[in-house]
């Protein structure tokens, strides 16, 4: 079975992306969770990774520290998923645009950090993050556009890029940002996910268990 160590899911983006690609495998999995707000976090992932970052996947000997990496690895191990298209053409497109995501939007990031409870109506993002949001939202619209007859997510069937535009539809919801047309019925159907409300109700519980000093 594979252990995957995250941190809160309230806060870590990048925790979510291999996370809800192992939900949406339906395979089983052990969860360890280390509190990034903690004193003591960077100790506990250091003793876990030596890169100091989650998420850490550990399948039996074999230690992966690297969001992307993970997902790639997964990919690999369940071929018949279909986490990346079959075509070779839109498989290079789904990974160019995972790329983007992977390395990009660094003043939507600054902005407009995950935090899934928050709720930021009056927030003001600048040019910047106005710009990311617009190619997001533009990703979203274009590739729903294409694929809409194969199934509701953005190559049709779930992906890879759906896993790591996940954070992003809750950092939408929780700064008001508003979408048409494609891109918010494509958020909305992420939202709905089963698996995303697994990992929002959890978020909830962490910040009530914060909240009360637990």
């Amino acid at each position: 079975m594979f252990t995957l160590i995250i941190g809160n899911k309230n806060l870590s983006s990048w925790s979510l992306r291999p996370w809800l690609v192992l939900k949406m495998l339906n395979e089983p999995f052990e969860e360890k969770h280390i509190d990034l707000t903690a004193s003591d976090c960077k100790t506990r992932i250091l003793a876990c990774n030596p890169a100091g970052k989650v998420p850490l996947l550990i399948d039996q000997q074999l230690r992966i520290g690297d969001s992307l990496a993970i997902c790639e690895y997964l990919a690999e191990c369940f071929p018949a998923a279909g986490l990346w298209p079959d075509d070779a053409a839109t498989r290079a497109i789904a990974r160019a645009v995972v790329a983007e995501m992977h390395a990009g939007f660094a003043a939507l990031r600054s902005a407009l950090p995950m935090n899934v409870c928050g709720d930021f109506p009056a927030s003001t993002p600048g040019a910047a993050a106005q710009a990311d949001i617009a190619r997001i939202t533009s990703l979203w619209e274009n590739l729903r556009q294409q694929h809409q007859g194969n199934g509701p997510f953005l190559f049709g069937q779930f992906s890879i890029a759906d896993a790591f535009f996940a954070p992003v539809v809750w950092r939408f919801r929780s700064y008001h940002v508003p979408l048409h047309g494609h891109a918010a019925a494509y958020a909305a159907h992420m939202q709905q996910l089963p698996a995303m409300q697994e990992w929002l109700a959890a978020a909830q519980q962490e910040e009530q268990a914060s909240a009360s000093g637990k």
